[in-house]
Formats: C-alpha cells, structure tokens, sequence
C-alpha cells in the first residue's frame, strides 16, 4: 500500500517530482525521462508508467528555462520510436508463444486482447491512434509484431505517431502550462489528462458490457 501511494503521489505531483529531479541531476533529467518513455511504450511489463501527463508537465517546466524544449522534444520522439521498434521485435519473436499462454506472469491477458481486438478493428493505423490511449500504446507494437505487420509500414506509422504525440503533449506544456489558471492548478489538469486519456476505454467498457447484457438468450435445445 505504501509503494502504491507513492506512486500516485509520483503521477498526481509530477511538477514537484520533475522539478525536483532537475535541481538535482541537471543534465541527467534527459535521460531519466528519456529512458522513461522508453520503457513505457517498449516494454510491455511496464504500462502503468506515467505518458501523456508526464509529457506536458515536463514542457511546462521547459517552459520555465529548466530544459532545452526543442532538445526535450527530439530526445523523447527518439524515445518512443525506439521504444516502439524494441516491442515490434520482442512481439515479433516472442510474442507467438507468450500470446498463446494463458497463465503468463509477465502479460495482462485482458490488455493483450484488448490491444488485439482494436488493431483488427483500425489496423495500421492502431500504432498512430494507440499514442493517445494509455495501456494500448504499451501493447500495440507488440501486437503488430506478432501480426508480423510490414516493417517499413510499421516504421512509418510509428514515426509519425511519435512525432505527433510527443510534439501536441510537450509543446502543449511548454506554451499553455504556465498560464495562471493552468499553472495554480496543475494538479487538476494532470488528473483531467488522465482522465480524458483512459476515457475511450471507459466508454468502450461500458458498450461491451451493456452489449452483453442486452444480448438475447440462445434458445434452450430440445
């Protein structure tokens, strides 16, 4: 219970953490949050880490001069696209056998159909729409690596979804998140983008589930 407060307290007080890490590693802040949004999109044990809030809450501190937002931005696209390749190859190789267990250990099987069931739905196109949708981005390459998409292709999605999330979360905090109402309450808007992140899946619940339950009954044999 106590590493699970903390970690809320980590998401929900971003601001103070980041800010925290810069007075203390300097320089080093690149890499931690470089090797963050690595780990968050190419490894699929690791979804529950922070993405889009930590994204904005990291351009608004650039904002304030702590961090060079052009290099931020390169540094953390560089990220997610590697991030991304990485799990295109360990789905690629690994996948296959992992998917096929049921009782693995290291996958949330729900995730795993979950993330599978969406790429059937908007194919290629999953690895640029999954960006914005927490947990799906961490699997989405993972299963395109399974589904042996074209590389070239993948690449091509991957880039450009890199590019546009990285860009709309960074430079949204580096240009809006120290505007007064933004920056007094930046607690709340880090829990809004959250919210609104996790929102899809939400409503896509729902639908199943009322789906399910108004579903008619098969008619008994006789």
């Amino acid at each position: 219970m106590e590493i699970l407060a903390a970690f809320i307290d980590i998401i929900l007080h971003l601001d103070k953490h980041l800010i925290w890490l810069v007075q203390n590693y300097g320089n080093w802040i690149y890499l931690i949050l470089f090797l963050i949004i690595f780990c968050e999109t190419g490894l699929v044990v690791t979804p529950f880490l922070p993405g889009d809030s930590l994204l904005f809450v990291a351009g608004a501190i650039a904002a304030t001069g702590a961090m060079d937002v052009q290099w931020l931005a390169a540094l953390l696209i560089l990220a997610a696209f590697c991030g991304d390749n990485t799990n295109y190859w360990i789905g690629r190789y690994f996948g296959p056998r992992i998917f096929s267990r049921a009782d693995s250990r290291l996958l949330n099987r729900a995730h795993l159909e979950k993330t599978n069931q969406f790429y059937v739905k908007h194919g290629g196109k999953t690895i640029i729409f999954a960006r914005f949708l927490p947990i799906i981005r961490t699997f989405a390459p993972f299963v395109a690596g399974i589904g042996r998409m074209i590389y070239p292709r993948f690449m091509a999605y991957s880039a450009f979804g890199s590019v546009f999330w990285i860009g709309f979360f960074v430079f949204g905090g580096f240009y809006f998140g120290n505007v007064p109402i933004v920056k007094n309450n930046l607690t709340f808007f880090i829990f809004g983008i959250i919210i609104i992140s996790v929102l899809p899946g939400i409503v896509q619940f729902v639908r199943n589930w009322l789906g399910n339950r108004r579903a008619p009954e098969a008619p008994a044999k006789r």
